[in-house]
């Protein structure tokens, strides 16, 4: 298994977190598909978004894969009037990840971070660990914590 920027920096920073492999499909780079793959419930996989807002640039939202980002309330919590998703080719370069492995540990730069509030509900939720077929399985505190991430209400229900 190949070490990712996201895995070197929790281990430099001593925080216990395991790992999953799972097969993923270039076609389908679902996060449903991902939970479902290594066995752990979609309310517990957090997919990181890369948002635009329009004060205060970009901003970083994680938030369950059963879930859909609610811009208006990301906006309001991130004190922003209107709150764009990024381009998916600006994604590498304010980031260092693709699409599909964008990790919300190890970006190029240091964004501010909205963690969903639900993840404190679990002992430990799944997030990419920065490459496609890889999460990296830990507690939601410890993440909050490393990023420097606020908790917040920002999902609805799929459409």
């Amino acid at each position: 298994m190949t070490k990712t920027n996201a895995m070197r920096q929790l281990e430099a920073a001593g925080i216990a977190y395991r790992t999953a492999e799972y097969e993923y499909d270039e076609n389908n780079l679902s996060g449903l598909h991902a939970a479902e793959q290594i066995g752990i419930p979609a309310e517990q996989v957090f997919k990181t978004l890369v948002t635009r807002g329009d004060k205060t640039g970009i901003l970083v939202f994680c938030i369950p894969v059963d879930m859909e980002l609610d811009l208006k309330k990301a906006a309001a919590v991130s004190g922003n009037k209107k709150l764009e998703m990024t381009h998916v080719k600006e994604l590498l370069a304010l980031t260092g990840y693709i699409r599909g492995g964008c990790s919300p540990i190890g970006m190029k730069k240091k964004y501010p971070t909205y963690v969903d509030e639900t993840a404190i509900l679990f002992d430990e939720i799944a997030v990419s660990a920065g490459m496609r077929g890889e999460q990296i399985i830990l507690s939601p505190e410890d993440l909050i914590a490393f990023v420097e991430a606020k908790e917040a209400d920002v999902t609805k229900e799929m459409a």
